[in-house]
């Protein structure tokens, strides 16, 4: 009795505070995803005041987080949407893989951690955070501009590839054969082809077995079908995000509207969870060691997100402005970086990787949200200077065009809005 209503007032504190801190985050127009992090860090391990009773609790709604947040991106898009997507950006998946991969592993060879080492860390500077890009997209009303498929397609490809390089990863930490190894690669690539098939094939049955004009009918099915696959993606191998993308985008019509307007509250709700349990579990004295180090990592590895974005953003032909949006909103890093670290530290390889990685996240998971807003006008004002530079009067020239002379051809421009539409 004691017990659960210890469990009631920490649960009641989290929930309120974190109702505080959102209230002050709109006042400040600010995304509060690096103030629930911040209070996860002053009531976790080494922080002031430790919880107790409910931390088990909060561990099972942050995974209900992630999985809520990839249901809700998932609902944005369909199945064709994605094959499409897939197919004109995979180039954009290789790139990623290779500017964002392979400073974790030259970081790790470096500090003579090996060659194990160095494959676990290149997994966590690779995948950028899907719960915390979801979130940050929908806090900045970017869901429906046009390079948000752009972010969405490279998001799906990394979570994809966590189905071939988990089962790697536990495999070298394990110390297992090659025999092994590749049976667990084989049913891991399995389920997610098949997943995705049923998805693509199958989407609309699936639409009309859930649909229902009851909103309670149709709040259990969605949340309890989402949350089967997502367990049973996760239980072989395959990540739960991957699982409750995948049925979010097999749904469609007036079942994903319908599903959409029920679970996003929940959603909003348990995402604030997962951020706070991932504050819970860094102990702040851990960090001051690894600072160094794990921050020139992450503004290294900022940079070539950056650049991933924009390539790929300019290869679907979208403007400058959603260049740099895209390159900025993909810079966090957040769960999936935490459970590869989490793999190595539980196999016992190299007692600094977990403080390093813990760190590292840390920074990208605050300065996220902040690239993720404000790239864009920084780079903007940036060119501008310098093409305001590069234009003043020379001595000498042509005379130059008359206003007149160019108003036939600026009348033939179209208004751009911005983030919506491009110009012809």
């Amino acid at each position: 009795m004691h017990s659960s209503a210890i469990f009631l007032i920490e649960f009641g504190a989290i929930i309120l505070g974190l109702g505080l801190l959102g209230r002050l985050a709109g006042r400040l127009q600010f995304s509060p995803i690096p103030l629930y992090l911040l209070a996860g860090l002053a009531f976790g391990e080494g922080g002031l005041l430790p919880l107790g009773a409910s931390e088990e609790f909060v561990a099972i709604g942050a995974e209900i987080g992630v999985v809520l947040l990839l249901l809700m991106l998932g609902l944005e898009y369909s199945a064709s949407d994605l094959v499409s997507n897939l197919k004109t950006q995979y180039p954009a998946g290789l790139v990623d893989m290779l500017l964002n991969a392979v400073p974790g592993a030259i970081l790790a060879l470096l500090l003579g951690w090996g060659p194990v080492a160095a494959v676990v860390l290149a997994g966590v500077t690779w995948i950028s955070s899907s719960g915390v890009i979801a979130k940050v997209l929908n806090d900045l009303g970017r869901l429906g501009n046009r390079e948000t498929p752009v972010i969405l397609s490279i998001l799906v490809l990394e979570d994809l590839a966590m189905a071939v390089y988990l089962p790697i990863v536990t495999a070298l930490l394990a110390g297992v054969g090659l025999a092994a190894g590749s049976v667990t690669l084989a049913v891991a690539l399995g389920v997610a082809g098949l997943v995705l098939f049923v998805a693509v094939r199958y989407g609309r049955v699936i639409s009309r077995f859930v649909s229902s004009d009851d909103a309670e009918k149709l709040l259990l099915v969605v949340l309890g079908l989402t949350l089967l696959v997502a367990g049973i993606a996760q239980h072989l191998q395959v990540s739960a995000a991957v699982g409750a993308f995948l049925v979010g985008i097999a749904l469609s019509g007036e079942a994903a509207e319908g599903a959409h307007n029920l679970l996003s509250p929940l959603r909003d709700l348990f995402a604030a969870v997962f951020f706070v349990f991932f504050g819970l579990h860094t102990d702040p004295q851990s960090i001051p060691p690894v600072i160094l180090p794990a921050f020139v990592l992450a503004v290294v590895t900022a940079l070539t997100k950056t650049a991933t974005g924009w390539w790929a953003a300019r290869r679907a032909g979208i403007s400058g402005r959603g260049r740099w949006r895209a390159g900025g909103t993909l810079v966090a890093r957040g769960e999936f970086s935490i459970v590869i670290a989490g793999l190595a530290v539980t196999a016992g390889i190299e007692p600094q990787l977990g403080p390093l990685a813990t760190s590292y996240v840390l920074i990208l998971v605050i300065l996220g949200p902040l690239t993720a807003r404000y790239t864009e006008p920084i780079a903007l004002r940036l060119t501008r200077k310098n093409s305001s530079a590069d234009s003043a009067p020379a001595p000498q020239g042509p005379t130059p065009v008359p206003a007149s002379a160019m108003a036939p051809a600026l009348e033939t421009l179209e208004p751009v809005e911005d983030g919506k539409t491009e110009r012809p």
